[in-house]
């Protein structure tokens, strides 16, 4: 079903994604890049968030380090872990049951001292993804409305999920394009040459489709 040597267009590859026998659950639909991009100079970093016009399709589980009225407000929006030295130590003591962290700048103090517990994860509140910020209840909302964080490997990679395959194609096509547009947007000023190398579309257990990753590029 996959034509060889072929480079398709994302609608081409999310038609054909359709088309492929289906698993017995809802796999996981993404889009996996690799970079012309150093990951090893600090200038090169790619990193970034992306709301998601139809949501990622997954429960997002959201912890908030947070005290007072920062915290009530957390909880209303639907976090469902809250507070400050109790989940400091619960955190410490091993809880990883959650996908995103977010903290108070006043919060952040402390939490730093967790980074050999959230950091491997990738769960340390940061505020370039705007998960350190006073108004927890705007980032509560806006993860758990299906906004992705994406950040480079340290092998020039990023992949990121563009939502389910039970999603029509329609919001497969417009997740993607917003994916791909928010990782265009955060090309570094230093990187110079071919900035997209390869573009593949794949769910959970499905072959790589590629993508014409030249399509992506923003002309000048």
């Amino acid at each position: 079903m996959i034509e060889e040597g072929k480079s398709y267009s994302l609608a081409e590859a999310v038609d054909t994604l359709k088309k492929f026998p289906p698993a017995k659950y809802d796999e996981t639909v993404s889009v996996s890049i690799r970079l012309g991009v150093d990951p090893k100079q600090s200038d090169q970093m790619v990193r970034g968030t992306c709301p998601l016009p139809h949501g990622s399709g997954k429960e997002v589980r959201v912890l908030v380090f947070a005290q007072g009225e920062a915290a009530t407000a957390a909880k209303n929006a639907g976090a469902e872990y809250v507070g400050y030295e109790d989940i400091l130590k619960k955190v410490q003591d091993g809880f990883q049951d959650f996908d995103v962290a977010v903290a108070t700048p006043e919060a952040m103090a402390e939490v730093r001292k967790l980074g050999r517990f959230l950091g491997p994860r990738g769960l340390m509140p940061n505020p370039k993804t705007g998960t350190v910020t006073e108004d927890t209840a705007t980032a509560v909302n806006a993860v758990k409305a299906g906004r992705i964080d994406f950040k480079l490997d340290r092998n020039g990679n990023i992949s990121a999920p563009i939502g389910r395959m039970s999603f029509s194609p329609e919001q497969l096509l417009d997740n993607g394009k917003a994916v791909m547009d928010a990782i265009v947007r955060a090309r570094p000023a230093s990187a110079k040459g071919r900035y997209l190398d390869s573009v593949t579309l794949s769910s959970t257990v499905s072959p790589g489709l590629p993508l014409e990753a030249a399509s992506f590029e923003k002309k000048k």
